[in-house]
């Protein structure tokens, strides 16, 4: 992938390097935080399960200190994807007669706090539509490369661009769309409209891709391999038979490794953001 030398987005706060105990997990902010989940169509539970336990200390950022001592290239290469990805969202959003908000990226090293609950690396890169904010311990990277065997920068680069995805549904309300229906549904069929607002992200990284591409040429051979190939190592099939040996469809919420590829392909091919709210229009069988 050709990113070096691209315009860096200003929109990065690297909390890596954190340190300085602080006390978090109080009954009041966890009660305040489980509300806003609920509100926001997901599982409150969800939140207990991600904060520390009671009297559990945490890094604080030193202010003046963003990723001291941390000079590893990452943050060159995050800010460069992001800036990219602002490129050519104000552009789409601009020819949609649209305003687009671009998020800010928090990188961070082991945990963090966000406005949607306690993050810890196990979580995974994820997007907060409480704050808009993109979470990302750059440690996945190298989880990416060694357990799921998907190297490459365009890989990394799929990855961001999908929960860059997840904040363009929620700038255009598609998100808030499905969490309003989720309440009103089933586990199983909140479930499946999850799969079907990851896909959607899956579609729109691959949006993000055609236009990238098509103005600054930043693909090389190999590079659409090396992100199908993380599409493939994320699928929920795949993660469940490797966790388990067995699969729960029912379960899904983010879609088969298939799915994830179709999608993202799709994306790339067509080029067209308006059109990923016709994924919400079709039967389970054309997913």
């Amino acid at each position: 992938m050709r990113w070096q030398g691209g315009r860096q987005s200003e929109n990065v706060e690297d909390r890596r390097g954190m340190r300085g105990p602080v006390m978090v997990g109080g009954g009041i902010t966890t009660l305040v935080l489980m509300l806003l989940v609920w509100l926001m169509g997901g599982n409150p539970l969800a939140v207990l399960q991600q904060m520390p336990p009671p009297g559990a200390q945490v890094g604080q950022v030193d202010p003046g200190a963003e990723g001291q001592g941390i000079d590893d290239g990452q943050r060159e290469f995050v800010a460069t994807v992001l800036g990219d990805t602002e490129d050519v969202w104000n552009v789409q959003f601009r020819n949609a007669g649209r305003t687009y908000r671009e998020p800010k990226l928090i990188m961070f090293s082991n945990s963090t706090q966000s406005a949607c609950g306690f993050a810890q690396s196990a979580t995974g890169p994820f997007y907060c539509p409480a704050d808009e904010q993109v979470y990302l311990d750059t440690a996945f990277f190298r989880e990416m490369e060694e357990k799921f065997k998907a190297p490459g920068d365009f890989a990394r680069a799929y990855v961001i661009a999908h929960e860059v995805g997840h904040h363009v549904q929620k700038v255009l309300g598609w998100s808030d769309q499905v969490h309003a229906l989720q309440q009103r549904s089933s586990k199983v069929e909140g479930n499946k409209l999850s799969v079907r607002l990851e896909l959607q992200a899956d579609y729109l990284a691959g949006v993000w891709a055609h236009h990238a591409h098509r103005s600054r040429q930043i693909l090389e051979r190999g590079d659409i391999e090396s992100a199908l190939d993380a599409a493939t190592a994320i699928g929920d099939d795949r993660l469940q038979r490797q966790a388990t040996g067995h699969v729960v469809p029912d379960s899904f919420t983010h879609g088969t490794s298939a799915q994830r590829v179709r999608w993202f392909r799709r994306g790339i091919a067509s080029g067209d953001f308006q059109a990923a709210d016709q994924l919400f229009k079709l039967d389970e069988s054309e997913l």
